[in-house]
């Protein structure tokens, strides 16, 4: 065997050796940063009682938090917005409230904005952006309830 060839074949070797424990492992940990595709909740009724441990971060606004797939938030003026946790574009589940612009829905997968009422602030493909089912409130005394 010639040296250019037996170069040739180790460094196809060694590069195989180097690369194929990394297809592997390198596909499922992308996936996981992603988050996990689901549908978007249908039949939403819950409540949420504001004096709870689960409901501290809506004692500010700008604070949200997360229950059964739905983002609920206590907006920048005060009053509080429920909107899919499942985002419209390829159904992450990521949808979080960021205080810009307002107070924005907006995704991390694949950077989509949404404004509070649903509309896409944004097209990031080809595409047409779809809007984000927003869910309605109501609050009675220190119970707020979340539904369609």
């Amino acid at each position: 065997m010639e040296r250019k060839q037996f170069l040739r074949t180790l460094g196809v070797g060694a590069a195989f050796a180097l690369t194929f424990p990394c297809l592997g492992g390198c596909s499922s940990d992308s996936d996981s940063e992603k988050g996990d595709i689901k549908e978007e909740p249908s039949n939403v009724d819950f409540t949420i009682d504001l004096e709870s441990d689960e409901a501290s971060k809506l004692g500010t606004n700008g604070g949200f938090i997360l229950k059964n797939d739905v983002v609920v938030v206590k907006n920048l003026e005060g009053e509080f917005v429920a909107a899919s946790q499942i985002c419209s574009h390829e159904n992450y589940d990521q949808v979080r409230f960021a205080n810009v612009d307002g107070g924005i829905f907006y995704c991390d997968v694949h950077g989509s904005r949404f404004s509070q009422t649903g509309t896409p602030l944004n097209q990031v493909d080809s595409k047409a952006a779809k809007p984000l089912k927003v869910y309605n409130t109501t609050l009675t005394g220190t119970m707020l309830r979340v539904f369609e």
